[in-house]
């Protein structure tokens, strides 16, 4: 089954209990809160407090959105990232598959970002946590065929990936692209955004109603738990995200 929630990263000038207060109206299920603004690494008491007012709305935490660079040690220590997933009680961490593309990186920093990942994902193996990566241009995952190659090479059985459709692909890549991931995806990003002239241009969730209804079930079908998770509306507007969500629950009920 998937279920909707909401990025927390997605409305940076909100404050959690807003944020919190939205998620509910909204009728989502979930938030991925972010460690750079909402839920800074490190810092366990603001981890409590947002574990606890998230849970008293009745609401998940799938994962902890954080900034960690795999192979990047020295940017955000992972240990400041493990303790506050730990305060939040979420069982997943998101981290970034370095900061170079695919086809920039030689093998060393292959091989670097490869043991670095290991290494973190056995730290948070530790306190029964897993790992995913971001699925996203400019790291080692910005393709299903480079995203595959490092989860075999990391060879973890807690690493997983996150899935959202690379800017500028098309439904038939993104179909392939599901199927080459399929063993490993945990949650979806989901957002509806167009590039035009080399900008992104975001639009109603349900512009892209019939390639996400087709991306969902197909995720859907294969089997377990997960999360749809809106983020990055357009305008930043509230009132855009709750438009929002009721189209992705409804696409999910259908679904479902």
């Amino acid at each position: 089954m998937i279920r909707p929630g909401l990025v927390s990263i997605t409305f940076r000038k909100l404050s959690p209990r807003q944020i919190v207060d939205l998620v509910v109206q909204a009728g989502l299920d979930a938030i991925e809160w972010s460690g750079d603004v909402h839920a800074p690494h490190g810092d366990v008491a603001k981890a409590r407090e947002i574990a606890q007012m998230t849970a008293d709305a009745g609401l998940s935490m799938p994962t902890y959105g954080s900034y960690y660079r795999v192979g990047h040690r020295a940017d955000v220590p992972f240990p400041d990232v493990l303790v506050s997933a730990v305060a939040l009680g979420t069982p997943t961490i998101r981290v970034w598959a370095g900061k170079v593309g695919s086809a920039e990186a030689d093998a060393d920093y292959w091989n670097g970002v490869v043991a670095d990942s290991q290494r973190i994902v056995d730290l948070a193996a530790t306190e029964g946590i897993g790992i995913a990566y971001e699925f996203h241009g400019n790291t080692l995952t910005d393709s299903a065929e480079s995203a595959r190659r490092l989860l075999e090479e990391v060879n973890r059985p807690n690493l997983r990936s996150l899935w959202q459709p690379p800017k500028g692909s098309t439904i038939e890549q993104n179909r392939a692209g599901i199927d080459t991931l399929a063993p490993w995806i945990s949650h979806i990003h989901t957002f509806s955004w167009r590039i035009e002239e080399g900008q992104t241009i975001r639009l109603p969730l349900d512009e892209y109603a019939i390639q996400w209804k087709e991306y969902l079930a197909r995720i859907s079908a294969l089997g377990g738990d997960r999360y749809a998770l809106l983020e990055f509306v357009r305008g930043d507007d509230p009132a855009q995200f709750l438009a929002d969500a009721v189209t992705l629950r409804g696409w999910l009920s259908a679904d479902g």
